[in-house]
């Protein structure tokens, strides 16, 4: 605690100092230009990897940069996709980024036998939204004994699969389709720090930086 507590002090003392203005510019509206769907991973830092400055990203975070596919129900709380809708419908943002990342512990974890998830009720639940994705990648996977093959498979196919769900939700199917809305994939390295983004055109993830 100490440390975040040192880390606020630095914050106001030497960044905020720097970005002063654009902090009283903001400080009564804000006008991102892109959602950023991440990983709520630790090692995952949106604003750094994209070197954003505050304003810029509106970010929203869960276990495995999951997108629920769009139900016409307003009867649950629903974080994640009011987040979406706030962002494309009131904040009419431009871009959205799928972002995974490697060595994620979520998309590891759909792979667990259910004794082990049992013990994580809500993260047991979360995961059944990406049951697709274990399918789709058990299907690919020629050795299953392939660990790193499979997390690789894993990680990359995931951002596909909540590409796919994000479109279908119909303001942003027709914002895409009109061309009012840019998608992209994201997959990170963090041990490297290269950026991959995903190629409509090849099907493939290509290096970025």
């Amino acid at each position: 605690m100490q440390r975040l507590l040192d880390g606020l002090i630095k914050f106001r003392q030497k960044d905020y100092e720097e970005h002063k203005a654009l902090f009283s510019k903001l400080k009564r509206v804000q006008e991102p230009h892109t959602l950023f769907i991440a990983c709520s991973d630790s090692r995952v830092m949106p604003e750094m990897i994209t070197k954003s400055l505050p304003g810029e990203l509106f970010v929203v975070r869960n276990i495995a940069n999951i997108v629920p596919p769009y139900k016409d129900t307003h009867q649950d709380y629903v974080a994640t996709t009011s987040a979406i809708e706030y962002a494309v419908k009131s904040l009419k943002v431009e871009n959205i980024v799928v972002c995974g990342h490697s060595n994620c512990g979520g998309c590891a974890s759909i792979y667990l036998p259910d004794e082990v998830l049992s013990k994580l009720p809500d993260t047991k639940k979360w995961l059944e939204l990406a049951q697709d994705v274990k399918r789709r990648v058990m299907g690919h996977l020629k050795d299953e004994s392939d660990i790193y093959q499979r997390e690789w498979l894993t990680e990359q196919i995931n951002i596909l699969e909540q590409i796919k769900h994000l479109l279908t939700y119909p303001y942003i199917k027709e914002k895409y389709l009109n061309k009012e809305l840019n998608i992209y994939g994201f997959y990170y390295m963090i041990e490297t720090g290269e950026v991959f983004i995903f190629n409509y055109e090849t099907g493939e993830f290509e290096l970025s930086n």
